[in-house]
């Protein structure tokens, strides 16, 4: 089945129930229908085609959902952009991915026309409430959905390309993460599985919808029949809590920037979002003591820490029942999915041991937009001759039970002193200190050494002293993990998706 096959059998049996609240916004199931069918003609007319690349450039509104689903009705690929993309970066997805068209926000649209440059044969199409675009040769958003809605015969099935999402490139040049039709509905299935969504949930979606994580919030609602509550960021908690209680929120994806921002705030009690049912978190893992506060905040929650990445959308989660046991742990992996634990060899290793995890699903991307090389790097013979395995760049280890610990990416890992470091175990003593509100690790170079640790903190107590943090540290780590020096910021640099960055946090920092 196709993605937006699902809005469509939707559509028919729940027209008049809210699919989307965006702000002053709500559309039901049939408008969503409508309106992306609408679209979908409009795209077909000006010559968009099966296969086509489109990319959505815009903020979290109802018409990037809008704009999404009417990409996939006219059998094209969509590319969602998150909206702080510079206009170089636009510039070289463009070009890399030959993009057809390009739907941005009217605000965005001096950055599309930047990357644009001359001579393209891209569209423009951007969303205004004006007939006359703000770019004399765009096409409004708005005029478009006044195209009469039909069927597109493009003839698509469900192992064509639906998406093509950029990872962040934090090395190099962003790579194109190819999805096919298939591959995202395995996704939305299993995580609306375990997280057992129903009709009646309503999610809450701070996240971008340019992040997969955001981006299958609105699948997954989608799927499931629910009601999904858009806003475009979580810089004021508090108004974000009052939409929450307004709408009687029951999901809440979250974060571990955003639980630290909560876990700071004195004037909220437990019971606070008393609609609530459950609390999701990856993009990073969510340090035990930041797990043990948001459970006292939300006493009768069930919270799923999991981990995932670009290349296959989710890989584990850890079920709620099991936090008191492993609180450390990423936990199982999800439905329909395999993972496990291999040497430099590719074979699995013993329990207890560290080395790569392997992803092996019907999840997993087709590989990387006309990048052969770097595909042949994540995507390798699996277990049987027809199939390629995940290998995802992150050391694990696996207990006897078959629950997954996150040690840390393969080249994150700090050699010092002849010993290798993780980050991640060094952060979470850090995080486990009440008085640091975030933590991220890094190696400096050392002539004796060969990597000094060092500890850049966010401070939640303005007292606490260097001396204290390594005294903390000393005493839940071995010697040779404890950080030599300490770095005090009033801030750390995070990416697109609020993921606390290591490589921009190890960069210099400019003298005041």
């Amino acid at each position: 089945m196709r993605v937006e096959d699902i809005l469509r059998q939707n559509a028919k049996r729940l027209g008049d129930k809210t699919v989307l609240v965006a702000g002053g916004d709500r559309l039901t199931y049939a408008e969503l229908d409508d309106r992306s069918d609408r679209l979908a003609a409009a795209l077909w007319s000006q010559g968009v085609t099966r296969g086509d690349r489109v990319l959505v450039f815009m903020n979290n509104c109802w018409e990037a959902t809008v704009a999404i689903y009417a990409i996939l009705k006219a059998g094209a690929v969509f590319s969602p952009i998150n909206a702080s993309t510079k206009a170089d970066k636009l510039a070289y997805i463009i070009e890399n991915c030959r993009a057809r068209a390009i739907i941005a926000q009217e605000k965005l649209a001096p950055v599309a026309v930047e990357a644009l440059g001359t001579g393209t044969s891209c569209d423009l199409i951007v969303v205004t409430k004006n007939e006359t675009p703000v770019v004399p040769y765009a096409r409004s958003f708005d005029s478009l959905l006044q195209v009469e809605p039909m069927p597109v015969p493009h003839g698509g099935i469900d192992v064509d390309l639906a998406m093509l999402i950029y990872t962040s490139g934090s090395t190099g040049r962003p790579k194109g993460v190819m999805m096919n039709h298939r591959n995202i509905e395995a996704a939305a299935t299993s995580i609306t599985t375990y997280v057992q969504n129903v009709e009646d949930d309503i999610i809450l979606n701070v996240l971008p919808l340019a992040f997969d994580y955001g981006l299958y919030q609105l699948f997954m609602t989608i799927r499931t029949g629910a009601t999904l509550v858009l806003e475009t960021s979580f810089s004021f908690p508090q108004a974000i809590f009052d939409v929450m209680r307004r709408e009687r929120v029951t999901g809440f994806p979250l974060v571990p920037t955003m639980a630290a921002l909560i876990l700071q705030m004195r004037d909220i009690e437990p019971g606070f979002l008393p609609d609530l049912r459950y609390i999701t978190n990856t993009a990073a893992a969510l340090p035990p003591a930041h797990i043990a506060r948001l459970r006292e905040l939300f006493p009768n929650v069930r919270l799923y820490s999991m981990y995932g990445l670009t290349e296959c959308k989710r890989c584990t989660y850890l079920p709620p029942e099991q936090l008191d046991n492993r609180p450390g742990s990423v936990g199982i992996a999800i439905p329909n999915t395999e993972a496990f634990v291999v040497d430099d060899e590719g074979k699995v290793v013993a329990p207890g041991v560290v080395g790569e995890l392997v992803i092996r699903g019907p999840h997993v991307m087709q590989g990387y937009w006309e990048n052969d090389e770097a595909t042949a790097r994540m995507l390798r013979p699996g277990l049987n001759p027809w199939e390629k395995v995940l290998y995802t760049g992150d050391l694990f280890s696996m207990d006897r039970d078959g629950y997954l610990y996150f040690v840390g990416r393969k080249d994150d890992i700090i050699k010092t002193r002849g010993e290798k470091v993780a980050p991640k175990e060094v952060e979470t003593v850090l995080h486990s200190h009440p008085g640091i509100a975030e933590a991220v690790v890094i190696g400096i170079p050392d002539p004796v050494l060969g990597q000094a640790i060092r500890a850049i903190v966010v401070l939640s107590d303005p007292l606490l002293t260097d001396r204290e943090i390594i005294r903390h540290c000393a005493k839940n780590l071995e010697d040779f993990m404890v950080p030599k020096s300490v770095e005090f910021r009033t801030s750390l640099p995070k990416t697109d998706t609020g993921k606390v960055s290591r490589r921009l946090a190890a960069e210099p920092q400019e003298s005041l």
